[in-house]
């Protein structure tokens, strides 16, 4: 099952390509999971991570589609977007949002069955494993290569990935035991878990990260970290 979101705050396309997609998921035997918008605002509001597809108009009247790309590449970085317009002049500022492609209104059957073909191609069964969350702040999707390390929170933990940090409402315990059943997780300090991916170097205490970060490794922990980082650089070389 595809979780195919259409956003558009036209009814008459919406209508017209949800029909032309059930065309096309009746010829190739899979099965599509509609979610329709009809604003970027709206979107944003009930975003699942679980979305697979979005089809986006670019030009709505409350939120358009650049902007509503915007938010969303901050919550989910591997969601297949197209973007519906009928003014090329916006096209090459859809893919700054990493867009899959884009169709011309009104969308032609065979452009968007070629388009659709293209898309499984390259995108079906290649889902990278993430962790979905929700805050106050909205809904998340984070590919688990994307985490650089997670650190304790209060209550509860920040986690830290593609340059943005999202509180996740549990502790430590918790976290640590999702994030270090991954073999490229490792708790380095009791408030800190660390993906060796983004690790640099160690001084002493210090792990220095990629980003330019330091993290603390415990005395207790060193022995067991420096094993495990010297067993994960030994298979990456």
């Amino acid at each position: 099952m595809f979780r195919i979101v259409i956003c558009d705050d036209e009814d008459t396309l919406i209508g017209e390509l949800q029909g032309k997609l059930q065309q096309y998921a009746a010829e190739t035997g899979r099965e599509f999971c509609f979610f329709i918008y009809h604003d970027g605002s709206e979107l944003l509001q009930e975003y699942r991570p679980e979305y697979d597809l979005i089809f986006m108009d670019i030009k709505m009247e409350k939120l358009n589609g650049l902007k509503t790309a915007e938010e969303i590449r901050k919550m989910d970085s591997s969601v297949g977007l197209i973007f519906l317009t009928s003014l090329k002049q916006y096209v090459w500022k859809g893919y700054e949002y990493r867009a899959v492609n884009y169709l011309l209104k009104p969308v032609k059957y065979g452009v968007l069955k070629m388009e659709l073909d293209r898309y499984f191609e390259h995108y079906q069964g290649k889902e990278e494993p993430y962790l979905s969350f929700v805050n106050d702040r909205g809904r998340y999707k984070a590919l688990y290569k994307d985490i650089s390390y997670a650190e304790t929170d209060k209550r509860n933990v920040m986690l830290h990935f593609e340059g943005q940090n999202q509180i996740i409402y549990k502790n430590m315990k918790e976290v640590s035991a999702l994030l270090c059943a991954r073999r490229q997780f490792v708790q380095c300090h009791q408030s800190f878990v660390v993906n060796m991916a983004f690790v640099k170097g160690v001084e002493g205490l210090e792990i220095i990260l990629n980003t330019g970060e330091r993290l603390p490794v415990s005395q207790p922990r060193r022995k067991e970290f420096m094993m495990k980082m010297t067993e994960y650089w030994g298979d990456m070389l």
